[in-house]
C-alpha cells in the first residue's frame, strides 16, 4: 500500500470524517440500501457459490446481512484483511472517502484467494453535480473566490484503471444512475449529513460560510435545474467496481497476430486496404 509522503496533508480530514459518520441518522441511508440492491444483484449473476467473504464498508451495522455469511470490517487506513482468506471482498460506498484509494484496492487483492473476486461500489464523478455547480457559482459571485466543498469523486474510467493498477484481472467498471429530489438546497444539506456525507476535506473552509452564499446558490440551482413541480434534483453516480485476483486458469488474451480465422470472414465481407 502506498504510504503518504511525510508532511503532506492527506486530502481527506480523517476525524471530522468519523464525526459526521457518528452523527449519521438511520432513515437517511437510501444510498446505502440502492448499493445493497445493486451489489445483491450483480451477485447473483455471477455463476459461483462465494464461501469465505468479506464486505468493508464505513457502516458495518447496515451492511452486516447484505452478504450472507460474510465477515464485516471497518474501512479503516489499513484493512484488518487476512492475505488469501476470502473468495469474495466486497468494498462497499467507503472508496470515495479514502485517502489511498488504490491502496485499499490493493488491500483487498491481497485478501483474496486465487480467483476470488472484488465488488466495489462507491459514489463517482457525476455525484451533486447540481449542487457543484449552483455553489460554485455562488460563491465566486457572492465572495470572489471558490472553496473545496464537495470531494472530488473519480470519474468511471479513472476508477477503472485503479483496478488495473492494483492488479485485478479482467477489470470491469460501470455505473447507475440515482435521483433524489428535495424542498431546496438547505434540505439537501440536510439529508447529506444525515447520510455522513457532509464536507470532510482537509482543505475546507473552518468558518462559517456567509448566508448570501447559499441563498445565492439555492437561486442558481431552482433557476437551472428545478422539475416542473419546482423541487431540486440531485444526481448520486453509483459506480461499481468488478476485478479478479490472478489465476493461471482465467481466460488470457491472445498474443498479437496468433488469430486463426480473419475478421472478414466472420463478418463475410471484403477486406480492402487503407487509403493513404
Amino acid at each position: 500500500m502506498r504510504l503518504p509522503l511525510q508532511n503532506t496533508p492527506e486530502l481527506v480530514d480523517s476525524a471530522a470524517r468519523a464525526t459526521y459518520r457518528r452523527r449519521i441518522q438511520p432513515d437517511a441511508l437510501f444510498l446505502h440500501d440502492a448499493a445493497i440492491d445493486e451489489v445483491q444483484d450483480r451477485l447473483s449473476m455471477v455463476n459461483r457459490t462465494f464461501t469465505t467473504p468479506a464486505v468493508v464498508t464505513p457502516l458495518p451495522l447496515v451492511w452486516g446481512s447484505a452478504v450472507p455469511g460474510a465477515r464485516v470490517i471497518q474501512d479503516a487506513e489499513v484493512l484488518d484483511l487476512e492475505p488469501g482468506a476470502h473468495d469474495l471482498v466486497v468494498h462497499a460506498m467507503g472508496l470515495h472517502w479514502a485517502n489511498d484509494p488504490v491502496g485499499q484496492l490493493i488491500q483487498c487483492r491481497r485478501a483474496l484467494k486465487p480467483d476470488g473476486l472484488l465488488l466495489a461500489i462507491a459514489l463517482g464523478g457525476e455525484t451533486l453535480r447540481e449542487l457543484r455547480a449552483a455553489l460554485g457559482q455562488a460563491e465566486v459571485e457572492v465572495s470572489g473566490g471558490l472553496s473545496p466543498r464537495i470531494a472530488p469523486m473519480a470519474e468511471i474510467r479513472d476508477l477503472g484503471g485503479l483496478l488495473q493498477r492494483a492488479g485485478f484481472a479482467l477489470p470491469v467498471a460501470d455505473n447507475v444512475d440515482f435521483r433524489a429530489e428535495y424542498r431546496d438546497i438547505w434540505h439537501l444539506m440536510r439529508d447529506l449529513r444525515a447520510m455522513g456525507e457532509g464536507n470532510a476535506l482537509s482543505a475546507r473552509l473552518r468558518h462559517p460560510t456567509r448566508r448570501g452564499v447559499f441563498q445565492r446558490a439555492q437561486e442558481l440551482y431552482q433557476s437551472s435545474f428545478a422539475t416542473n413541480q419546482g423541487r431540486l434534483p440531485a444526481t448520486f453516480d453509483l459506480i461499481c467496481l468488478t476485478g479478479w485476483s490472478p489465476d493461471e486458469s482465467q481466460p488470457k488474451p491472445l498474443r498479437p497476430g496468433s488469430a486463426k480465422a480473419r475478421l472478414a470472414d466472420a463478418l463475410k465481407t471484403t477486406e480492402g486496404k487503407l487509403s493513404d
